[in-house]
Parts: structure tokens; C-alpha cells; sequence
């Protein structure tokens, strides 16, 4: 590698040498390619320096210093590949701006919240009629599937006949096979249905009105309006998307705990349902929910001590 290269050559030479390895870096990638752009507009030459990355980091001016973090983390990457080659790249300091992950505290839905986002989403007006988005919240809400993946399902990984979703571009890069509950199939049959007779040639399951694949950015600016009219807003922040997926596996824990007493220690199972490679990423899901704590303490309860009410 030349240090005379511009910044966006380096950048796309090292995510070609990331992506051989195995790694997909589509976040990342996007990112450390507007890094090396911002860095030749900029008219930068030479090594990537401290003061290049951690000005770049901090754009907008506004944002939270997490996401400055996590800003850093993403070059630290690029610099230490680099310093193989040029020994003057400087490597940015990784808690320049405090640490890069924390628990964002998730929004849990009640039963009740869920069933008025999606009568909610399905009276949205659209030019095609379809329901996608109410289908679609429907769907993450009772599968916890992650919202890149439901995007990304073809129309040939929805069966609908054995009632099981594959779902080939998880987060680990592994097929996993998602089973259906019956109750989910009814509203995944309608869509499906409808989809098909207006675009019988779309490849993926979810479509937006031109029969293309719907884009996060149109899910996510949808969602966030719903949840504003519903009132969901906690703390001047929106609920995400990815909450829902929270609130599955603490739904599923708390169903345990109800129903299947002495279940509950199977979280291997929930793991592998969510497509987790460490029980210890599930664990992380769980919120300390009033409904929780109450039948958590139960077990912590002398039979003989208990009130009967």
C-alpha cells in the first residue's frame, strides 16, 4: 500500500481485505467509506492522524457522544490495518469520548400497545394497499426476528404451508429456521396473498408500493410517526424498532414463568429461536418488568409462607 493513496483507496482496500475474511461490514463499511471521503474532500494527504479521525467522529456537532464513540471505534479498525503499512498512522484513542456500547434501556410493549400499533399502521393510507407495515410490525412482534432480517426474507423463505421462515442472512451469517405460531399465519397469508396479485413478480416479502424491497428508512420514519400517535414517546425519545424484539423474549420468559413452571431455565432454546451464538446475548434482551419481578420473587418465596389470596 502507497501512504501517497487517497483515504477512500486505503478504505476500500481494507474492507475488501475484511469482507475475504468473512465479515459483511455493512454498517461499518458505509461509514469508513464517508470517513474516507470526508477525508479527501477535506484534502487530507498522508497517514490517517488522531486529529482527521476524532474530527470526523464528532459529526453532526450534535449528536450523542455515544454515537461519537462508536464513530471511533469504526476508524480504530481502519488505523490499525493501516499502521502495517505506514508507521506513522496514528491510532485514535479508543475512550475519547467515553465507552462506545451501553445498554439503551428498551421500551417494553404491553399486549395492549402492540394490538393498537398494528390496527394503528394497518388504517395508514397507502398507494398500494397492501398493509405492508402493519404485516411486517406484526410479524417482529411475535418472532422477535430482527428488522434487517425481515427485510431481507424472500418470497421462497416464508413458508407458509409448514409454518416456518428461513432466514439466511442473519446476524452470524447462518440459515436458521424460524417456526411459526398458527395465530400468525392468518395475517402473513392475507398479505402474502395480496402482494401477489399486485406484484407477481416481486422477489421479496415485504415490498414497498413499487413492488421493490422495502428500505429500513421507510420502515423506521413510519414507525417512529405511528409511536408518536400513539403517545409511545418516553423521555422526548422514540421507541425502536428493536425494542420489539426485546419485548418478545421477555414476553416468552414471562409466559414460562406463568405457564410451564420449572421451564424457564430453558433460555438455550430461546437463544437458538433468536439466533444467538452465546446464551449470554439473550440474557441480554430481559428487562426487569413489574410483571417479571413479581414472578420472579415467587421463587424465592417458602410455599409454606405464601398468603393464599
Amino acid at each position: 500500500m502507497k501512504s501517497a493513496e487517497s483515504m477512500i483507496a486505503k478504505v476500500e482496500e481494507y474492507l475488501r481485505y475484511r469482507r475475504a475474511l468473512g465479515y459483511a461490514l455493512r454498517i461499518e463499511g458505509g461509514q469508513l467509506l464517508n470517513f474516507g471521503r470526508y477525508a479527501d474532500q477535506c484534502g487530507h494527504c498522508g497517514p490517517l492522524t488522531c486529529e482527521l479521525a476524532l474530527r470526523w467522529a464528532r459529526l453532526p456537532a450534535k449528536a450523542d457522544r455515544l454515537y461519537w464513540a462508536r464513530r471511533v471505534e469504526v476508524v480504530m479498525g481502519l488505523a490499525q490495518y493501516l499502521k502495517i503499512f505506514d508507521s506513522r498512522t496514528e491510532i485514535p484513542p479508543r475512550h475519547a469520548f467515553g465507552p462506545a456500547h451501553r445498554r439503551i434501556t428498551p421500551y417494553i410493549y404491553s399486549s395492549s400497545q402492540l394490538r393498537a400499533l398494528v390496527k394503528v399502521a394497518s388504517r395508514q393510507p397507502s398507494k398500494d394497499r397492501l398493509r405492508t407495515h402493519a404485516t411486517l410490525f406484526g410479524l417482529l412482534a411475535c418472532t422477535g426476528l430482527r428488522i434487517s432480517e425481515a427485510l431481507r426474507l424472500q418470497i421462497d423463505d416464508v413458508d407458509l404451508q409448514q409454518a416456518i421462515l428461513s432466514v439466511r442472512e442473519s446476524k452470524n451469517r447462518r440459515l436458521r429456521l424460524v417456526p411459526l405460531h398458527p395465530s400468525a399465519l392468518p395475517a402473513l397469508r392475507e398479505y402474502n396473498a395480496r402482494r401477489t396479485g399486485r406484484f407477481p413478480g416481486a422477489s421479496f416479502f415485504f415490498v414497498n408500493h413499487s413492488g421493490h424491497r422495502l428500505a429500513y428508512t421507510t420502515i423506521r420514519t413510519a414507525f417512529r410517526k405511528l409511536t408518536r400517535q400513539l403517545g409511545l414517546i418516553r423521555h422526548g425519545k422514540h421507541p425502536r424498532l428493536h425494542d420489539l424484539r426485546h419485548t418478545f423474549a421477555c414476553r416468552v420468559l414471562l409466559k414460562w414463568h406463568r405457564r410451564r413452571p420449572g421451564q424457564e431455565d430453558r433460555i438455550d432454546w430461546l437463544s437458538r429461536y433468536l439466533g444467538h451464538e452465546r446464551v449470554s446475548d439473550t440474557y441480554w434482551y430481559f428487562s426487569a418488568t413489574p410483571q417479571l419481578f413479581a414472578a420472579t420473587a415467587r421463587h424465592f418465596i417458602n410455599p409454606a409462607q405464601r398468603v393464599s389470596k
